[in-house]
């Protein structure tokens, strides 16, 4: 099996595993516990804290812990929302966001708060000149997401930041797709918050971070005990965090190197299916990108069969977000990028990670062009080529 999903989870490395292994046998205690079993779990979760903090730039107080970026983005949005109410109502973001922070902002509509949406241009790109026209008095929280988790595109956070903090908004991103495979610093970025989850760097599922920037005021969303400073109530996954802080010091380290082999194999693959296959995109080929994402759209074919064709031949991708796969809508992020509806049906995300080899993508370029040969010989979309 060939596996080139790795926006959607990955594979836990084996020196995560082997560091978790030890906390749920020998050093099982709760870290709220005042016995030694409890203190030796507290001092490996502040540890922890602290690689993770060192690794963004942020002070070891600044990082909750929480169950992954689902609840991190609904902690960051919500949380900052409900704490600044009495400010204004108005909350910005954008079009391409991953469901974990539209359907946030969906929510928080029918509660009351004025939300919008930004505009992205053709290669999926929020422009700054768009937020500062959408900006208001009352506006009191953006969140704009570091990169895409369909098409790679790293969006300009800097400079969005910059319209934000000059506003006196609060400003979050959701770096699910960042943390672990390109450098994030808070203090550069300009961010209020920021959204990492473990298992998009292979650490553990079920366990990721909220970087809240000291003085940022904020709700909590799960309440229960004091932990994690009164901000997320629940005994702390500690196999989890010490997983996550582990694999994010591999990834550190780790970064540049497999940037350059990751990045060389993503290019060779969509040169060669380019070279291959007539009337394909390869989306926002032009924007800055994550080395490891290719998003690729198949004129005439519709993308699900693309990938059940894929499966059946040992090769696992996905056609777009791992939260939608199963949807029969087309892509949001391709409708907002302006593609139509009938292209944006035909896309097929390619995300190469760590375990990507050569020949792997030698046996994708050998298959699949037969496949959208076949598949395009019998499509209903129009006229095969």
């Amino acid at each position: 099996m060939i596996y080139l999903d790795y926006n959607a989870t990955t594979p836990c490395d084996p020196r995560v595993v082997e560091a978790m292994l030890p906390f749920f046998r020998e050093h099982f205690g709760n870290p709220s516990s005042l016995h030694r079993f409890g203190q030796e779990a507290r001092q490996m979760v502040e540890k922890a804290r602290s690689v993770i903090a060192r690794s963004i730039g942020a002070r070891d107080e600044e990082i909750v812990f929480t169950s992954g970026g689902t609840e991190s983005n609904n902690l960051a949005i919500r949380g900052v929302a409900q704490a600044l109410r009495k400010k204004g109502n108005h909350l910005v973001t954008s079009s391409i966001e991953h469901h974990a922070v539209l359907n946030v902002f969906r929510a928080l509509e029918k509660e009351g708060f004025a939300v919008t949406y930004l505009p992205v241009d053709r290669e999926g790109l929020v422009h700054p000149e768009d937020l500062k026209k959408a900006l208001r008095p009352e506006t009191i929280l953006v969140s704009i997401m570091h990169a895409n988790n369909e098409t790679g595109v790293i969006e300009p956070v800097e400079e969005l930041s910059r319209v934000v903090r000059e506003h006196g908004a609060v400003f979050h991103t959701d770096a699910v797709q960042t943390v672990g495979k390109i450098p994030v610093r808070v203090d550069d970025l300009g961010v209020d918050l920021l959204s990492a989850s473990a298992h998009k760097f292979y650490g553990p599922k079920g366990v990721g971070f909220l970087y809240i920037r000291k003085g940022t005021r904020l709700v909590p969303q799960i309440l229960g005990g004091h932990h994690e400073r009164g901000r997320r109530a629940g005994t702390e996954n500690v196999p989890g965090i010490v997983g996550m802080a582990k694999a994010l010091e591999i990834a550190q380290d780790e970064m540049h190197e497999e940037a350059r082999r990751v990045g060389a194999l993503r290019d060779r693959l969509e040169e060669e299916l380019q070279a291959r296959i007539p009337d394909i995109v390869i989306v926002s080929r032009g924007a800055s990108r994550l080395y490891n994402t290719s998003l690729v759209l198949v004129e005439y074919v519709e993308g699900e069969s693309l990938l059940l064709n894929l499966d059946f031949e040992g090769i696992c991708v996905s056609s777009g977000s791992a939260c939608t796969s199963s949807s029969l809508e087309p892509s949001h992020v391709l409708l907002a990028c302006g593609y139509p509806h009938a292209l944006a049906h035909g896309s097929i995300r390619f995300s190469l990670g760590k375990w990507t080899t050569e020949e792997e993508i030698s046996r994708v370029v050998a298959v699949f062009p037969g496949i959208v040969e076949k598949l395009r010989a019998i499509s209903p979309f129009g006229k095969a080529r």
